[in-house]
């Protein structure tokens, strides 16, 4: 057992690290040149530092914590070496990210422990990949051995309820929807009566990727968390934002626009293996303390990773780990 589980550790880090591929060149390739030779941290390592970790769309407000953290710890420890430099950059990123805590650090789908169904709400604009990712989420969720089940409660626009149909196919899960137009919030409904009724582990629900104004968009997600509400309490139990990592900075002001629309619990960034921004996902997540639960590394129905913060940034900044 002991080597199977040790074998899709493996196959995890190197689908993880070739999906960090083009973001690592931009970084690792820059940070070797700085560290080379390096034997004091000063003012002119922290400007290149600075320098790089904007340009690689970490964004600037995580950049000016993370060279201020790197002043204090080189104030209080010795420095000897760019191997000992990289793990220190390595742990400040870490500490920087916010923590989920229901972090499951050994990359399985698990639901937490408690109430059924559980209940995902998933939002986010067109185009970010959120149906793929809603999709590769309840393949996920089945091969774990979970009941699973989706909501078409995009009613927008009839192309978002026809790649859902399709991703519902390739997953092989149930999916319940309504026509083109139909009230969101009585699909959502719909929805978690039938997960209800059919004793359905989890209920993952799609909702409209536009955004219109806020308050438009705020008055849309309250609805539909009401009518939710009205079958499982307390519903939903997880609302997923769905961000596309090679925008780079348009992914910081969308996770702002619907962090204030509505309550966002937990992320998913999507495309990063297509990206030299993956720089992105540490901004984001500290700017708005936002954890990242999935981090989306190709098109294939397997290629949706659980989020591990520590195996992300080793991965990211080349550490031996």
């Amino acid at each position: 057992m002991g080597f199977f589980k040790s074998l899709f550790s493996r196959e995890k880090k190197d689908t993880l690290d070739k999906g960090l591929e083009k973001t690592k060149e931009g970084i690792f390739s820059k940070l070797k040149r700085v560290f080379v030779g390096r034997r004091t941290i000063d003012d002119d390592f922290l400007d290149e530092l600075e320098e790089i970790l904007i340009t690689s769309d970490v964004g600037t407000e995580t950049t000016l914590k993370i060279i201020d953290r790197i002043r204090e710890r080189a104030s209080r420890d010795r420095y000897v070496g760019s191997d000992e430099l990289n793990d220190m950059l390595c742990e400040e990123i870490t500490a920087l990210l916010a923590t989920d805590k229901d972090e499951n650090p050994q990359g399985e789908f698990k639901l937490p422990e408690g109430r059924r169904p559980y209940v995902i709400m998933v939002v986010g604009v067109n185009g970010v990949g959120k149906t793929t990712t809603i999709g590769k989420l309840a393949h996920q969720y089945k091969k774990a051995g979970y009941k699973v089940m989706l909501g078409a409660a995009d009613t927008f626009r009839a192309a978002a309820i026809e790649q859902l149909e399709e991703w519902a196919r390739r997953a092989d899960v149930p999916m319940i929807k309504q026509k083109l137009g139909s009230d969101a919030a009585a699909v959502a409904y719909d929805t978690l009566s039938s997960a209800v009724a059919n004793h359905v582990d989890v209920a993952i629900i799609d909702t409209a990727g536009r955004l219109h104004n806020k308050k438009g968009l705020m008055d849309e997600l309250t609805k539909i968390k009401k009518s939710m509400a009205k079958v499982v309490p307390g519903a939903p139990d997880e609302v997923l934002l769905v961000l596309d990592g090679s925008t780079g900075q348009n992914a910081f002001e969308q996770a702002r626009q619907f962090s204030a629309a509505t309550q966002v619990s937990h992320l998913a960034i999507t495309k990063l293996d297509g990206t030299a921004k993956g720089g992105v996902v540490i901004g984001i997540s500290d700017q708005f303390q936002i954890p990242v639960k999935y981090i989306g590394l190709g098109e294939g129905i397997n290629d949706l990773q659980v989020f591990n913060k520590k195996e992300f940034v080793g991965s990211l900044f080349g550490t031996k780990e």
